[in-house]
C-alpha cells in the first residue's frame, strides 16, 4: 500500500532530507556529502548553506574543508552551475555532467570560444596551472595572452572559457584569496590524494542521492535539479528503484527512501534562515507548498536570483539580510505576515547562531509587515 502524505508531513520530510532538521552533522566534508552538492556561486551563502544544515560548524571549517583540506571541491556541475561537492564524488559527478569535446553552445560561439581557440586554450591551461597554480581568471587570461591566445578580459569569455575547462574536467575552483577572490587549479592535482567513489551506475547514484536529500520528490524534480531531460530522470528512478519507495505526496506521486520515517511535530517551530540560492528552494520543480505563490515574487527576484529566506517549519514566511559591523552582526528579518512569539524566538536563536558562526556579535531586527 502506498503510504499518504499530508502537506505538513511532505514539508517536515523535506527539512529532514536537506538536514534542515533533526541530527545534523558536525563536519564540513560529511554534511556536503549528505547533502549531495550545495550551491557555490556565492562564496558567502554556501558557508552559509553549510552553517544552516551543520552543528556547531564554524566559518573557519568551511574555508579550511575548501582551501586547505580540500575534502569538499567547487566546480561546475548540476545545471551548468557552480557547487560544492565531497572531493570523493567530485571525478564521477564532473564525468557524469562532462560535455563531449567540441560540443558548444551558441552563447559560447558568441563570445568567441570556437574548436579552434578551445583547442589551443586547454593544453595552455593545464600548462600555466601546474607552472603558476593557484591562479585568479585574471591572471590565467594574462597567461594565455602570453602565448597568443586571446580572451577578452572586459565580457564574459573567461567566465564561460574556465567554465567549459572545468566541465571537461581539467580544472576546478582553487583556494580563495583572503577577499574571497577565488583561484583556479588543476582539479587532477587539487583532490589527487582523495580516494574517488566510483558508482556502479552514475545515473542511478544521482537519483538515490537527489531522493536522499531531497525527498519526497518525484522524477520532475529531479530533472529540474539535475538538469537532466525528464526521459533519463525517470531512467534515475527505475534503476534505484530498489532502494525508493513511492508516497502520495499530498496528492502528487513522489519518492523516499524506502522505509523512511515521517518526522512528528516538534513542540517548537522550526525557524531557519537559509542563504541566498539555497538548495531547499531550488532543489524542485515546483515550490508553491513551500513559498506561497502570493510571495513568490519577493523571493524569485528574476534573472536567476533567489533571495535569502525564512523558513519556519518548512514554509518560506520572509526575507532576511544582515548589516555587519566590527562589533556585531544585525540580522533584519522582513517577515511576509505577522510573526507567532516562537517564531520570533526561533529567529532570535538563529541570529544568535549566525554571529557564533561568523565569530562576532548578533542582533535581529524584525521589520513590520
Amino acid at each position: 500500500m502506498i503510504r499518504s502524505l499530508a502537506v505538513d508531513d511532505v514539508l517536515r520530510m523535506r527539512m529532514r532530507s536537506q538536514l534542515l532538521s533533526g541530527q545534523r552533522p558536525a563536519d564540513v566534508a560529511g554534511l556536503v556529502w549528505r547533502a549531495g552538492a550545495l550551491q557555490a556561486q556565492s562564496t558567502r551563502d554556501a558557508r552559509l548553506a553549510v552553517r544552516v544544515r551543520g552543528e556547531a560548524i564554524g566559518a573557519d571549517a568551511v574555508d579550511e574543508a575548501c582551501n586547505q583540506a580540500r575534502t569538499v571541491v567547487r566546480t561546475w556541475a548540476m545545471r551548468g552551475t557552480l557547487h560544492m561537492l565531497a572531493a570523493c564524488d567530485v571525478r564521477w559527478v564532473v564525468g557524469f555532467y562532462r560535455p563531449p569535446a567540441g560540443v558548444l553552445n551558441s552563447r559560447q560561439r558568441e563570445l568567441g570560444l570556437d574548436e579552434t581557440l578551445l583547442a589551443r586554450a586547454l593544453p595552455a591551461i593545464e600548462d600555466i596551472l601546474s607552472r603558476f597554480g593557484p591562479l585568479p581568471r585574471a591572471g590565467l587570461v594574462r597567461e594565455l595572452a602570453a602565448r597568443g591566445i586571446t580572451v577578452g578580459p572586459g565580457g564574459q569569455a573567461p567566465a564561460h572559457l574556465v567554465g567549459y575547462a572545468a566541465r571537461q574536467g581539467l580544472i576546478c575552483r582553487g583556494p580563495d584569496r583572503t577577499d574571497d577572490e577565488p583561484t583556479y587549479v588543476l582539479l587532477s592535482d587539487w583532490v589527487g590524494r582523495h580516494e574517488p567513489a566510483e558508482p556502479g551506475d552514475p545515473l542511478a547514484e544521482l537519483a538515490r542521492r537527489y531522493v536522499t536529500a531531497y525527498g519526497p520528490a518525484g522524477p520532475q524534480d529531479f530533472a529540474s535539479w539535475a538538469g537532466l531531460p525528464l526521459g533519463r530522470a525517470r531512467r534515475g528512478f527505475e534503476l534505484a528503484a530498489g532502494e525508493l519507495e513511492e508516497v502520495d505526496a499530498a496528492g502528487e506521486p513522489a519518492w523516499v527512501l524506502a522505509g523512511a520515517e515521517i518526522p512528528g511535530p516538534d513542540g517548537a517551530p522550526c525557524v531557519r534562515l537559509l542563504p541566498h540560492f539555497d538548495s531547499y528552494l531550488l532543489g524542485y520543480r515546483n515550490r508553491d507548498i513551500m513559498l506561497a505563490p502570493s510571495f513568490a515574487k519577493r523571493i524569485q527576484a528574476g534573472g536567476g536570483w533567489i533571495r535569502a529566506a525564512v523558513v519556519v517549519d518548512g514554509r518560506v514566511a520572509g526575507t532576511w539580510s544582515q548589516r555587519r559591523t566590527a562589533e556585531q552582526s544585525v540580522v533584519q528579518v522582513k517577515p511576509f505576515e505577522p510573526l507567532a512569539p516562537a517564531v520570533v524566538a526561533g529567529l532570535e536563536a538563529e541570529a544568535t547562531d549566525l554571529g557564533r558562526f561568523q565569530s562576532t556579535g548578533s542582533r535581529l531586527e524584525i521589520a513590520p509587515c
